[in-house]
């Protein structure tokens, strides 16, 4: 029998188990989740094999890593900024009640006290702890934020993280518990790596009464893994791990590994992870529980080593490992086992304050611990909080307020700490780079006349994540399949359905009316046709506009887009202010109402950078329409200046802005979107922005891309989701929200998810007819104007559509690169003239609009037709984009 963390006695594999076991690890072969486990009972010479194995695994990312035989620690301080907590795990000692504390959180003055000294110890890591979201349970510790000005936790810690920064140059890690996508945005700027232990996976600890985890709202395994995920979608350098000895089993403990295992490989932005063996305190409802047991402990180590792999930097902390916690207490073994079992780093380690969260177990003195690793063969090297592979990547891992704190105390040939750094405060603040003119900023014209120079950016490989990983989220039927040739009941019920209330379609009969085909296809088309008769009339609009995408560096990572360029990349540009508004001047010329300007989420610019933007375009052409600034841009805005959602829209209105492009929606269901993007803002951010603007006033669009990942029940939600959102427009202000809905099917030559052999080519000629035809019925009532895309779809395509519920053919553009970048052969400008000729067959008139659907002035129709609707020096001669 062999023991687990429950307390219980587990069944030992036979020994033939354990021998195929060992025996997949010796020849490099990978292990499932019931081998792991059997590896986990390894004992005596068969945990001598296994700890051999980790070893030899964790030599070779050594040597790849370039630091042969090199083990790590951080020299660090331990600032508990609060030990209050909304959770209550049964055995933590650190987390209190307010009335044993002289102050719910530690002051700035008592903050800056702790890392001075350190900072003069030579330590370079300030490591902020603290419990989860305190002010949700406790009213002392609201109390003490509200009177100070802070609205949560979360900026108390943003503001101490940058207070550290610039006083003592200590570079924070941050351990603030649970984070949604938007906190990271937030704390990323402040601090160069962040962490949170997993634990477990067991949902038995959390949802069983009298279980470690039961009551603890934040120990629920699916939100902690959420949380490794949105690090690696933010692009955080991230510091997880497990618990082990606290009552789960050990199949559950493999699970953990595994899971962790799976992130780390999606996002890579696991830079650690920490195998902690659970001791037992008094004063806790786990005191009476025995502790890990040391073997226990490395043969964890050893699974961990070989499931995660050479490159993973795997952890043991060092004061946990002895009876005393201090290399002169042990017996000197207890380091070298966990050097054999596979650990390439010791964690922090601070000569000045304690653990407190193991208060009882003091630091190892560096120079003892330097002894105990060269003992068994190591060389232990001191590095920063932020692990050596981010420091020499930089971009996207550190945020560019953080790229002069990191360099000051690094070594840029191996990204370790830099003996001879002085650890000194510096300014944190906004890059000063701002808009500056950089790059091919012809691109809008030469993506036309040359096409682009590369088919993918230069880090294809890494800023997407692991495509083999990604694969497996993928479960894609064939879209279209089995479609029915006939009018059969279901098809002939929800057509009639259709003909009494259009918007009253069930969810069941909107996905049969999806696979319409041949004649009950042409049926659909129709009825979408009257039903846009009825509520718009037989004008087809379009609007004289410019597109202005006032730069195309972005390490996002949305794997559907082939704008996004690295800095360094030959396709990359930035535009000026001054090109900004001089492209705004010259569309105004040439007739246009309106601009459309978005871009990439440049690290250098900042929150304001969007409001300089559009107080550059109203200040040089005042009537102009700004639609501006896709939801992700206003979330990085809001990131930036920490500013609520509604400040930062009601500021950009001030500047100028008029309405938002619904863009940056995809498919709103996170399952298809984090297939389609790593780390693109979530559904909830995206409702969150779009509901504001209409709250404000604020008018925006509506988009979908379709045809992907995706499924017809994903473009059925993601329309009834768009309609729910503008009846709760209509409820709340009294006025629409959206002004109309755009489809836009996904163009696929140029995608890195196409390129990496994970999506479609796009949706067919009957799904776009039959998407857009059901967009109308389904939105009847709610909203008016239903727009197809040009610039996606050939003008027959279009002719079709506009037979089939379509009213609105878009824009003049004068300047669409994303979509030719993608692969898109239909140019990067329609003139008045062309779209004229498009829409000529169908026999409908042509209307020129404004954003907002309204009549345009009779001199502005003027001047568009004298130009075309397109600035003169656009228009060239178009190649295909390769």
């Amino acid at each position: 029998m062999s023991g687990s963390g429950n307390g219980n006695k587990e069944a030992v594999p036979s020994a033939a188990a354990m021998r195929r076991a060992l025996a997949r690890v010796r020849d490099g072969k990978p292990l499932d989740l019931t081998e792991a486990e059997v590896l986990l009972h390894a004992r005596g010479d068969d945990l001598e094999a296994l700890l051999d194995h980790a070893s030899r695994i964790r030599d070779a990312g050594l040597a790849a890593a370039g630091r042969p035989g090199v083990i790590t620690y951080s020299r660090k301080v331990f600032i508990p900024l609060t030990r209050l907590c909304r959770d209550r795990c049964h055995y933590c000692t650190f987390a209190t009640a307010p009335a044993k504390l002289p102050a719910p959180y530690l002051s700035p003055d008592e903050v800056l006290a702790i890392a001075r000294e350190g900072a003069a110890l030579g330590c370079k890591e300030a490591l902020f702890t603290l419990g989860d979201r305190p002010e949700d349970r406790w009213p002392q510790a609201r109390q003490w934020l509200d009177e100070r000005g802070y609205d949560d936790t979360l900026s108390y810690v943003r503001a101490m993280a940058i207070l550290v920064l610039e006083e003592t140059g200590l570079l924070p890690h941050l351990n603030p518990g649970v984070l949604t996508w938007s906190d990271f945005q937030r704390l990323k700027p402040v601090a160069p790596s962040m962490g949170m232990m997993l634990e477990t996976t067991s949902t038995r600890l959390f949802t069983e009464r009298g279980q470690v985890h039961y009551g603890s709202p934040d120990k629920d395994p699916a939100v902690r893994l959420r949380v490794l995920e949105d690090a690696g979608r933010s692009a955080v350098p991230f510091t997880t791990g497990i618990l082990i000895g606290i009552g789960e089993t050990l199949a559950e403990r493999v699970d953990s590994i595994f899971a962790i295992r799976r992130t780390a490989r999606e996002y890579n932005a696991i830079q650690e992870v920490i195998v902690q063996n659970f001791r037992a305190k008094p004063d806790t409802a786990m005191r009476d529980r025995p502790d890990a047991e040391l073997e226990d402990l490395a043969a964890t180590i050893a699974v961990t080593r070989i499931v995660l792999g050479p490159k993973a930097r795997i952890q043991a902390p060092p004061n946990l490992i002895t009876e005393g916690g201090t290399p002169e207490e042990g017996t000197g073994g207890e380091f070298a086992l966990m050097l054999r079992a596979g650990i390439d780093d010791w964690g922090g380690v601070s000569p000045l304050t304690p653990d407190h969260v193991n208060p009882e177990r003091p630091w190892p003195q560096i120079d003892a611990l330097a002894e105990r690793t060269a003992e068994a063969g190591f060389t232990l090297r001191e590095r920063l909080t932020v692990y050596p592979e981010y420091v020499r990547q930089g971009e996207p891992w550190i945020d560019p307020r953080l790229l002069g704190h990191v360099a000051a105390l690094a070594d840029p040939a191996t990204g370790l700490a830099r003996a001879d750094a002085v650890v000194t405060g510096l300014p944190w603040q906004e890059p000063e780079a701002g808009m500056a003119s950089a790059g091919r900023t012809e691109l809008h014209v030469e993506v036309d006349t040359e096409g682009r120079r590369t088919d993918r950016r230069s880090d294809f490989d890494a800023v997407y994540g692991d495509w083999s990983e990604l694969r497996q989220r993928i479960a894609r039927p064939a879209l279209g399949t089995g479609a029915p040739r006939r009018f059969d009941p279901e098809i002939r019920a929800a057509l009639r359905r259709a003909e009494s209330d259009p918007a009253a379609l069930t969810d069941d009969e909107a996905l049969a009316l999806m696979y319409a085909h041949g004649p009950e296809l042409e049926a659909l088309a129709d009825l979408a046709d009257r039903v846009r008769r009825d509520a718009v009339g037989d004008e087809v609009t379009f609007i004289v506009t410019r597109n202005i995408n006032f730069t195309n560096v972005c390490y996002t990572g949305c794997r559907f887009c082939a704008f996004a360029q690295r800095r360094t990349d030959a396709d990359a540009y930035t535009l000026s202010l001054e090109q900004v508004a001089d492209r705004a001047a010259e569309a105004w010329e040439a007739g246009a109402t309106e601009v459309c300007m978005q871009g990439g989420i440049h690290p250098d610019l900042p929150g304001t950078a969007y409001f300089d933007i559009a107080r550059a375009v109203k200040e040089r052409t005042p009537d102009m329409h700004v639609h501006a600034f896709s939801p992700m841009e206003v979330m990085n805005g809001v990131a930036r200046t920490d500013l609520p959602v509604r400040e930062w829209l009601l500021r950009a209105r001030e500047a100028g802005l008029d309405s938002l492009p619904g863009t940056a929606a995809e498919i709103l269901d996170d399952d298809v979107r984090w297939v389609l993007t790593k780390g693109k803002l979530p559904t909830s951010q995206w409702i969150e922005v779009i509901t504001t603007a209409h709250e404000l006033g604020i008018p925006t669009t509506a988009t979908m891309m379709y045809g992907h990942v995706d499924t017809p029940e994903h473009w059925v939600a993601h329309i009834r989701l768009i309609r729910s959102l503008q009846e709760r427009a209509l409820e709340r202000t009294g006025r629409p929200g959206f002004t109309e809905f755009v489809l836009l099917p996904f163009v696929h030559t140029n995608t890195p998810i196409y390129l990496a052999g994970l999506s479609r080519t796009g949706p067919t000629e009957r799904e776009n007819r039959a998407v857009h035809a059901l967009a109308r019925l389904l939105l009847h009532g709610a909203i008016d104007n239903i727009q197809c895309s040009w610039v996606k779809l050939s003008e027959e395509q279009c002719r079709r559509l506009l037979n089939g519920g379509v009213n609105d053919v878009g824009g003049t553009l004068m300047e669409e690169t994303i979509s030719r970048m993608a692969g898109s052969d239909n140019g990067s400008f329609k003139t008045i003239s062309e779209i004229r000729a498009m829409v000529e067959p169908t026999g409908r008139p042509l209307r020129q609009r404004d954003t907002l659907y309204r009549e345009v002035p009779a001199e502005r129709r003027a001047v568009a037709e004298a130009h075309d609707g397109v600035a003169p020096s656009l228009r060239r001669t178009r190649l295909p984009v390769v």
